[in-house]
């Protein structure tokens, strides 16, 4: 019982343990300063739709499996499937949803909107103090692919922010 309490405070002693408790403190490089942190590529801007399996058209074309980026056009009659940022396909779009209550504007969520910008800001001073570039606004983004075998199509679902929309793919 004597052995553990020993072992627990010659521990506690920064001298003695054989890790840094805080390793930016000793080797002299911040966290986030380094340059894979400070200059690397923003967020995409666009949901990443992942294809496990490649999807074929009766003309012969084909799109490969892999990560694309999904957008939704401005007049938002069709989706811009993308990979780094050259398009490859342009999907029709056959319905579009947007949330109104997304839109809401009420005290409690203006409120919590203050707090979470406050917050925000709190976060951006301690990143500009290390070099990093500022927090942004994250946006709710998903687009995810469904195979419907009675048609023999590929549904594409798009969500980003308070916009849904979905579209179709006919395959072989």
């Amino acid at each position: 019982m004597l052995e553990g309490l020993y072992t627990e405070t010659i521990l506690n002693f920064p001298e003695i343990r054989p890790y840094p408790i805080h390793p930016q403190e000793t080797s002299g490089v911040g966290l986030g300063s380094q340059a894979i942190y400070r200059y690397s590529l923003k967020d995409s801007d666009y949901p990443i739709l992942v294809l496990v399996d490649s999807i074929s058209d009766s003309a012969g074309n084909i799109i490969p499996s892999g990560h694309y980026e999904l957008a939704l056009s401005d007049e938002r009659n069709f989706m811009i499937l993308m990979q780094s940022k050259k398009p490859v396909a342009i999907i029709p779009v056959f319905k579009v949803e947007e949330d109104s209550s997304a839109f809401r504007k009420d005290k409690e969520y203006e409120k919590l909107e203050k707090k979470l910008q406050k917050e925000r800001e709190k976060t951006n001073k301690k990143r500009a103090k290390v070099g990093m570039p500022p927090d942004e606004e994250k946006i709710n983004m998903k687009a995810s692919i469904y195979y419907v075998k009675d048609g023999n199509y590929y549904l594409i679902k798009y969500e980003r922010g308070a916009v849904r929309a979905w579209g179709a793919v006919k395959s072989n």
